[in-house]
């Protein structure tokens, strides 16, 4: 894992404040946008290499990387098997003509690259606001790699600064009110039905569940006992908490330079 850090400091550019900053070439898009492309591209040229299997999120983000992906394939002849985290990522890998995968065929990636809703200091992260954390958390710990990418509004130093929604909780839907009891009276705070927009009732996701938006009463920085709490409660099937997963994860700033951040605990590794 330290070889990746290093590799990538080689990569990327100078280190300013624990971070590694590079310069993007201009894309014609601007502020957010213009961010979340220089993340994309820079995470699939540093980490996509032919002959990979490699998992593909989900979000607005990954747009932009699988767009960098199948240009590289294109121009590369690269050999790619993808693997989705989701209904949206199935239709961009084919969409692109990308060869698309299964976990069924491929139960180990050499990456997975994805977004997040918010990264802490630690990169840990909360995902799920699109709703598919579940398969995008099976989908990451099958990888060797990792690897986040957000724009530079994500990029917090406390989980729940940015991402005020709360932590998303997939349930079964017959324990959706039990869940929201039990979890209310451990960890406090309310943990809210998630509601569609555009139909009545309730989110569904690709699973067939619920999902609820844990709010919490105060600032936590203990969240892997609290995903624990959450994960042991009959009916959970898996929350947007990803602790320690993220080998690296790429901010895309509005100028076009990106911000790379790596672990504590593994740059500590790669110094030894």
């Amino acid at each position: 894992m330290c070889r990746h850090w290093n590799q990538v400091r080689r990569l990327t550019g100078r280190v300013v404040r624990g971070l590694i900053v590079t310069r993007a070439m201009s894309s014609g898009l601007t502020g957010v946008e213009a961010g979340k492309r220089a993340a994309a591209r820079a995470a699939v040229d540093n980490h996509i290499k032919t002959g990979q299997a490699v998992g593909i999120g989900s979000g607005s983000t990954i747009v932009f990387a699988v767009e960098r992906i199948a240009e590289r394939v294109k121009s590369e002849n690269l050999q790619l098997r993808c693997v989705p985290t989701s209904f949206q990522a199935k239709q961009l890998i084919q969409d692109n003509n990308l060869t698309l995968s299964s976990l069924e065929t491929c139960p180990k990636l050499d990456v997975a690259i994805d977004g997040a809703d918010e990264v802490d200091s630690q990169l840990n992260c909360i995902k799920g606001g699109g709703g598919c954390l579940t398969q995008e958390k099976i989908v990451a710990s099958c990888a060797e790699e990792f690897i986040i990418i957000a724009d530079y509004r994500k990029d917090t130093g406390a989980l729940g600064t940015y991402w005020t929604k709360g932590i998303p909780i997939e349930v079964i839907p017959m324990a959706y009110k039990p869940i929201q009891i039990r979890v209310a009276s451990e960890l406090g705070g309310k943990a809210d039905l998630r509601m569609a927009n555009r139909k009545a009732g309730p989110v569904v996701t690709d699973n067939g569940n619920f999902i609820l938006d844990w709010v919490a009463p105060t600032k936590t920085e203990n969240w892997e006992f609290v995903n624990q709490q959450i994960k042991i409660i009959p009916g959970v099937l898996e929350t947007g908490l990803f602790i320690k997963m993220a080998r690296i994860a790429y901010f895309g700033n509005e100028d076009g330079s990106i911000s790379t951040r790596s672990p504590p605990w593994l740059q500590s590794a790669g110094d030894r």
